[in-house]
This record gives C-alpha cells, structure tokens and sequence, in this order.
C-alpha cells in the first residue's frame, strides 16, 4: 500500500503548487474580465462579486496521480434588492436538494419582472431561482470574456471554454513554452454559486426528474467546502503530526478506481456514485471523529484503512450515511459552523440508491481490499493508468 501511494498516487508537492499558482492566475484574469464586463449590469441582472473560492481534494491535501483538474467557485451577485430564501426541496428533488426562493426587500414591484423572467421558474406559485438559467447565463458571460483574457496570456497559455448541457463550464489551461516548469495542461471547473453568507454557497444540481418538470430548473446544492476546509485544518492540529487520515483517503479513492476496470455496466457507473469522493470523505470524517486521534499515527495506516472500510461496509449495509455538517450536533465546537447547518434537517447521502445496488458495492468494497495486493499489480499498468480526456 505505501508503494501504491508512492508510485501511482501521491501528488509532487513542487508541482501541485505550481499548478495551483497558473490555475490562480488564469481565473483571476478571467473572473476580473468578467466583473469589468458587467460593471454596470443595472438593478435587474445578474454579475460577478469579483472573487473566487478554492475547493476540492488540490486544494485539501487529499489530490491523487495528476494535478490537472481545479474545481473553483465563482461566487456571483444578485440585484441589490434581492436576498435569497433557500429551504429544503422535500418532494421536488433528490435527499438534500434545495429550492432558492427571493425575498424583495421593498415587496415584489414590477421592476423585478424582468429579473424574474430572466432567472426565476415558477414553483408551487412562488418564484424560484433557476440554477439551469443561472448556469446559462454563466456560461455566455464568461465565453463573452474569452476573448480579452486570451490576448493578454497568450504568451503564457492558451485558454479556451467548454460545457455539457447542465454541467459548469470547464476552462482548459495549455501551457506555452517554458512559463510553467512542469508543463501540465489543466482543465478547471468554474461553478458559479449563490452566496448565503458564512461561506455557504448554493450550487447547480444536475437536472434530473421527468421531462417537462420545472423542479429540475429550481433544484440547488448546498456547498460547504469552506466549513470542510476548516474541518481538515482542525484535525491536522490535533492530529499527530505524523498522521495517514489524508493518505486513507487517497489509498481507498485509489483502490476504488483501480477495481472500476475489472466491473461491467451498469454496475461500473454506480460503483462510482455510490463511492464517490464526497461519500468515502464523509466517512472519513465521521470515523476520525468517533475515536482518539492519535490512533491514526503513520505507523497504523493499515489498521484505520481497514477501519475506514469495515466503516463503509456497515453504512452501506444500513444503506445510511448522514451529511457531515446538515444538522450535525457532535461537530467539534472549534469549528464554528453557521446557524443554518446547524438547523438544517440531516440527510442521508445513500438515500437515491436501492438496497440491492449498495449491498453489491458494500460486498465488493471488502473483496477488493481482501484482493487489494492483487487489484494493485493487475490495474496499475500504463494502460490502466492513462487518464480519460476530458469533456
């Protein structure tokens, strides 16, 4: 397993600083284009607040094989008259969906028709914001933007936008000449997000649900990278200082990818929902928690990454995993969480699956670390390992 990280998992700490310096650069270019693009959008658009957030596993410590993927939030702005009213979307979505509502400070007047044509789906007679016209108009914004940021880093990279229909968009970073030293071409995803304050933002979800449905259109994620962040900057200060809880977490995504190969659809593309990285991180974090800490010193790597499987194996035969931060009460009380995780009714991330689905995976999970030196020498030839191209 040490081999396994050393080799084909661990992240050179020289190039994913690199890597997140360009990746800085070049979306602080395109998001100040942006902002200056819409300076003057008038009482009833939306813009840009200027800023972004880093997020996901680069930028967390748990990044595995290449850092050439980015996830950025790009938080946006909504007319100065307007606040947002997220609540749960109980009925109209997936366990843990949201629905945004708008609150006028001044009431609903005619000047906000315009805005609410443009960005809002009508949902149980209220208007809602619409994260598929909010992600369409994201989209057009910065591909407007392109043009400006393409001729001033021209002598650094070359840039260029794609998307799929109800994904963010992806920016595709291609180094020129020697300006980055390791020369990785990267791709980014910008996720414009809805800011609720105390560094929660809304997210779009992809669109599910029966064609002609509105409730896709209104459907949000709630996103707590920030509260997450926090999380993992606690741990590391209480945790030994030799600690393998991020190297557990690398190892099993890295099993879990590996043991894709040997699966046949459709059972591939579930194994891969169900022990998504947001799930296995979850788990983590709840087994870290329930413990002493300075069981998870470098010498025990073995022994909590079996811990940390057995723990899946048994939510996945419960088939409930709950949200780390919805309305979780056993947070540590130094990692100040906003009032309303706090309040948030908890959800259960397993709920969109079927008992049959997570028994396989749950069985699966020990067969493949009971096989795990087998698994590890068949998968891990140049073959296995080259990367899928982006979309």
């Amino acid at each position: 397993l040490e081999r396994f990280h050393a080799r084909q998992l661990r992240v050179s700490p020289h190039v994913l600083g690199h890597s997140k310096a360009h990746v800085g650069r070049v979306v602080a270019e395109l998001v100040r284009a942006a902002k200056a693009q819409g300076l003057q959008p008038g009482p009833l658009a939306l813009s840009l607040r200027g800023d972004f957030v880093r997020i996901g596993s680069a930028y967390e410590q748990h990044k595995v094989r290449s850092p050439d993927c980015f996830d950025i939030l790009v938080p946006l702005r909504l007319p100065p008259h307007l606040e947002p009213e997220p609540r749960r979307a109980d009925g109209l979505g997936p366990c843990g969906a949201f629905v945004c509502g708008l609150r006028a400070r001044d009431g609903w007047t005619r000047r906000c028709r315009p805005f609410a044509e443009g960005f809002c789906v009508e949902l149980q007679g209220r208007s809602h914001l619409s994260s598929g016209l909010v992600l369409r108009w994201f989209q057009g914004h910065l591909q407007r933007c392109l043009g400006a940021v393409r001729y001033r880093l021209q002598e650094r990279c070359r840039v260029s936008l794609s998307a799929c229909p109800g994904q963010p968009p992806t920016l595709h970073i291609v180094p020129c000449s020697d300006y980055v030293c390791c020369h990785i071409s990267m791709a980014v995803r910008l996720i414009p997000a809805i800011p609720l304050g105390d560094a929660l933002y809304l997210t779009a979800l992809p669109p599910e649900g029966p064609l002609g449905s509105p409730a896709p259109e209104a459907l949000w994620g709630l996103n707590a990278s920030r509260q997450e962040q926090r999380l993992l900057g606690w741990l590391k200060e209480q945790a030994p200082a030799a600690s393998c809880h991020l190297k557990c977490l690398q190892i099993l995504k890295g099993l879990r990818d590996l043991r894709r190969h040997g699966l046949e659809e459709p059972f591939c593309s579930q194994w891969g929902r169900v022990l998504s990285s947001y799930v296995l991180k979850t788990a983590l974090f709840s087994l870290l928690l329930q413990g002493p800490l300075e069981a998870w010193d470098e010498q025990f790597l073995v022994e909590r990454l079996e811990d940390l499987v057995l723990y899946l194996r048994d939510c996945l035969r419960k088939q409930v995993l709950m949200d780390f931060f919805l309305g979780n009460s056993s947070i540590p009380e130094a990692v100040a969480l906003p009032r309303f995780l706090k309040e948030a009714a908890p959800v259960n991330l397993l709920a969109a699956f079927d008992g049959p689905t997570l028994d396989l995976v749950a069985f699966q999970l020990i067969s493949t670390w009971i096989q795990a030196p087998h698994i590890i020498r068949m998968y891990s030839s140049p073959r296995y390992l080259r990367p899928v191209p982006a979309p």
